[in-house]
């Protein structure tokens, strides 16, 4: 396991405690809402006008107000759930130092089914059903390739060739981006900025965390800082800087944004 890899794994247990936290404090919530119904005898009425009407009322309102929370509180639980399932299965991201080599791989699988389903459709064109079974498809999988779909086609249609193709030229380019954004983070010379920066702003581009960091002196008016989300552009307490993934693209939006709001 990279560096990467063990970040997404503290990123899923910590959304995990934080789903558990919220499931405990959600029972506690019911359970006080359940003991403190549980002494108000079984359809006993709010007595109007008597002495004791605002103070059952409030009290009514604590036991709805712990049941309102203790909801809140479940649904939470269920999106923090949510999202610790969602963690790495998002694609291969290039945060992860092994992106090039995951993709290749990626690559060779997706090279390796074409091959299998252009192969499968001459066998269906000979109607040669050993073919197809020296091909290692199951007599089910046969029978389904000779079944006409909703066109009338036998075989793999066309549009899966075409889709899995699109996906292989898809993958290539986007390990021809990562080598050159990784040749031009490795290069000796400082990028060069070609802007003039507002007063005690700074730009980092911060290749150990594959982010570009812009840094203000202090906390960025509510418009700038409007400004920066549009530009894609996240605040991280951890590094005390408005950051995103390190790339072109990055560099373009930093330099759009900072040029506006000079």
């Amino acid at each position: 396991m990279n560096d990467y890899e063990a970040k997404q794994e503290e990123r899923r247990e910590r959304l995990e405690r934080r789903a558990e936290l919220c499931r405990r404090l959600s029972d506690l919530r019911y359970k006080r809402a359940h003991d403190m119904a549980s002494v108000i005898p079984f359809g006993q009425p709010i007595l109007v006008g008597h002495h004791s009407e605002g103070r059952d009322r409030r009290y009514r309102a604590k036991i709805e107000a712990n049941h309102r929370k203790a909801y809140e509180l479940q649904k939470r639980a269920e999106y923090y759930d949510e999202r610790a399932k969602s963690v790495g299965t998002a694609g291969i991201s290039s945060d992860d130092p092994e992106a090039i080599v995951k993709l290749q791989q990626k690559i060779t699988e997706a090279e390796t089914l074409q091959a299998r389903m252009v192969a499968a459709n001459k066998a269906v064109r000979k109607n040669d059903r050993h073919a197809l079974a020296e091909q290692g498809f199951t007599e089910r999988q046969i029978t389904d390739l000779f079944t006409p779909d909703f066109c009338g086609r036998l075989g793999f249609p066309d549009y899966a060739l075409q889709n899995n193709n699109a996906n292989i030229r898809r993958m290539k380019q986007r390990i021809d981006g990562l080598r050159r954004e990784h040749a031009q983070r490795h290069t000796d010379e400082t990028p060069a900025w070609d802007i003039e920066l507002p007063e005690g702003v700074q730009i980092v581009e911060n290749a150990g965390l594959n982010r570009l960091q812009i840094l203000f002196p202090g906390k960025p008016a509510d418009a700038i800082r409007a400004k920066l989300k549009s530009h894609g552009f996240r605040w991280s307490p951890t590094e005390r800087a408005w950051q995103r993934q390190l790339n072109n693209n990055s560099r373009w939006a930093a330099k759009q944004l900072l040029e506006a709001i000079r």
